[in-house]
């Protein structure tokens, strides 16, 4: 298991006191890591090195309203596409296989958050008929199951337009979460965090997910397990969730900085207390556990950190009295 992987795990492990995960940073494997190539050989030549895979055409979007989600792709293409997910206001990928979408990408402004044309009760949560009947989330599915259906792009982000909000309701939009202490506590304080920045920020992208992070066993040996619920049982509950921010300058120029941020959270109560920089973790270990790149066309030389710029120390108490003191 790679050292960007443990990253994930460890920062993500910080709000159930996992400190025992952390403890591995100090040690190396004992095994050599070796990475199996295809190559030719003298018994089966006919086995080349695969070409590098080329992503979907992928036509961006044309920008409806004040903002343009699909613009999160001059970044690179952040990985294969089972259903593309592109309606007002979101731009994204569902998985077919955990019933969750893999990635979804949004963007803020001010402008978008200072229109206010939408009103929450006139959206009601739907399943999203792009997706075939088989492999769709659906509502029965979360029915008595204990997890709130939590947004990847939340309602909040999208008050320019009824129509826009509607459509994060979507439950291509959505994932199993954990209500109370996270959904409708720290995650949606982070949430509003990231809405913070387009106070600072002209332009502001997020891409959200899921993740389904291994945990160590009495045997040691290292496993991934997660609950599934529905009826039949087919909707995977991820172990963690990841939030990649992409601040921009504004000047969309070849040249311009963006400040990134990459953060992993679990999906399970988190105290009041805990610092963001708790979850903060390495773009390259998102990347890593998740299977998707999110700055191939993003030259390091444009790259600053976001929480270097912004106070990603606060806590999530600290924030909340800042923003009533304001």
């Amino acid at each position: 298991m790679s050292k960007a992987t443990l990253a994930v795990i460890a920062a993500a492990s910080a709000a159930t006191g996992a400190g025992v995960t952390a403890l591995l940073f100090s040690g190396k494997s004992s095994k050599p890591q070796q990475q199996e190539t295809l190559s030719p050989t003298p018994t089966n030549p006919g086995l080349k090195v695969p070409s590098t895979i080329q992503a979907p055409a992928l036509a961006s979007k044309r920008a409806i309203g004040p903002v343009d989600p699909a613009g999160i792709l001059q970044y690179g293409f952040p990985g294969p596409i089972a259903d593309e997910l592109s309606s007002l206001p979101l731009h994204g990928a569902y998985d077919r296989r955990t019933r969750n979408p893999s990635w979804v990408a949004e963007h803020i402004t001010p402008e978008s958050l200072g229109i206010n044309n939408a009103d929450r009760k006139k959206s009601t949560f739907f399943e999203d008929t792009t997706i075939p009947g088989m492999f769709r989330a659906k509502l029965s599915d979360y029915f008595r199951s204990g997890y709130d259906r939590g947004h990847q792009v939340p309602a909040a982000d999208a008050k320019w337009s009824q129509e826009a909000m509607d459509g994060t309701f979507a439950l291509s939009n959505m994932c199993p979460q954990v209500g109370e202490g996270f959904n409708r506590d720290y995650w949606a304080h982070f949430e509003t965090f990231c809405r913070d920045l387009a106070k600072r920020y002209p332009s502001v992208r997020i891409v959200t997910g899921p993740l389904y992070l291994p945990h160590r066993d009495p045997d040691g040996k290292w496993r991934v397990n997660y609950e599934v619920i529905g009826n039949p049982p087919n909707v995977a509950v991820p172990t963690h969730f990841y939030k990649v921010i992409y601040a921009e300058d504004g000047t969309n120029s070849p040249t311009s900085k963006v400040a990134l941020g990459a953060f992993v959270l679990p999906n399970a109560r988190i105290a009041n207390d805990k610092r963001l920089t708790d979850f903060e973790v390495p773009l390259e270990a998102v990347e890593r556990a998740s299977g998707l790149e999110f700055g191939s066309k993003l030259d390091l030389s444009r790259r600053r950190r976001l929480c270097q710029e912004v106070a990603c120390s606060i806590t999530v108490r600290e924030f909340n009295n800042a923003k009533k003191r304001s």
